[in-house]
């Protein structure tokens, strides 16, 4: 597990959370900004410590800084807040006195019992829409292409939305459920398009055009708003 610490950077008006990650695979020393997190993660390889580490974080201090400054606001699932749901805000309710865990009415997403086990309801709560929403939409999608998904699975990756194994089993992050509908249904016809081709081929792409037509408007928009989805909860 990384060891995390607060570190005052060059450049960054702030000090910023640094994750340090030891590597047995990694050649070089390097850094990413982990947008979940809100962290600068530093992947140290064998050979290299924590002195390498902070060089390149020095040297890249404004960077680092600029780039934790433009992450999104992190949202916590709270009474009163809001969860976006298929590209639209809805609202967080505690209702103490209701049954049913958490379940949608209208706009709102409303949560029942404890108020200790409301975030962990509505993370529930989101992550079994999004396997209901996945698996309707990747059914239509492999009878088309006259496939079958050996099984269907939620993640929670840093950065792939979609993949589909060698054994055609296809793996989705759960946050794919906040996007708008015809984001998910691009990711999902991605993935199934793989069981035809495990590649990104011509014919692979055709496969994907056949089943949804919305992958440059889809791409775009997870450039562009999929970091901020990774900030949610």
């Amino acid at each position: 597990m990384a060891e995390s610490e607060l570190v005052s950077l060059p450049g960054a008006p702030d000090p910023c959370l640094v994750q340090w990650r030891p590597s047995t695979r990694a050649r070089n020393v390097s850094l990413r900004i982990c947008p979940r997190a809100g962290a600068v993660v530093v992947t140290l390889p064998p050979k290299a410590g924590r002195r390498a580490g902070m060089k390149l974080l020095r040297d890249n201090g404004a960077w680092v800084g600029q780039k934790l400054a433009a992450l999104a606001p992190q949202t916590p699932f709270i009474a009163g807040g809001s969860v976006p749901l298929g590209g639209r805000d809805h609202a967080i309710i505690h209702d103490p006195a209701a049954r049913g865990g958490a379940f949608l009415r209208e706009d709102s997403i409303v949560v029942t019992g404890d108020p200790a086990f409301l975030a962990r309801r509505v993370a529930d709560f989101l992550r079994a829409e999004a396997k209901r929403r996945i698996a309707a939409l990747a059914a239509p999608h492999a009878a088309a292409l006259a496939v079958t998904p050996r099984a269907i699975r939620l993640k929670d990756p840093r950065s792939r939305w979609g993949s589909c194994a060698p054994d055609g089993t296809l793996a989705f992050s759960w946050r794919l459920v906040m996007a708008p509908s015809w984001v998910l249904d691009y990711v999902v016809a991605h993935e199934v398009a793989h069981l035809r081709e495990m590649n990104h081929s011509a014919r692979f792409w055709a496969h994907v055009a056949r089943l949804s037509p919305h992958r440059e408007a889809a791409v775009a928009w997870l450039r562009i708003h999929g970091p901020g989805l990774l900030r949610v909860g």
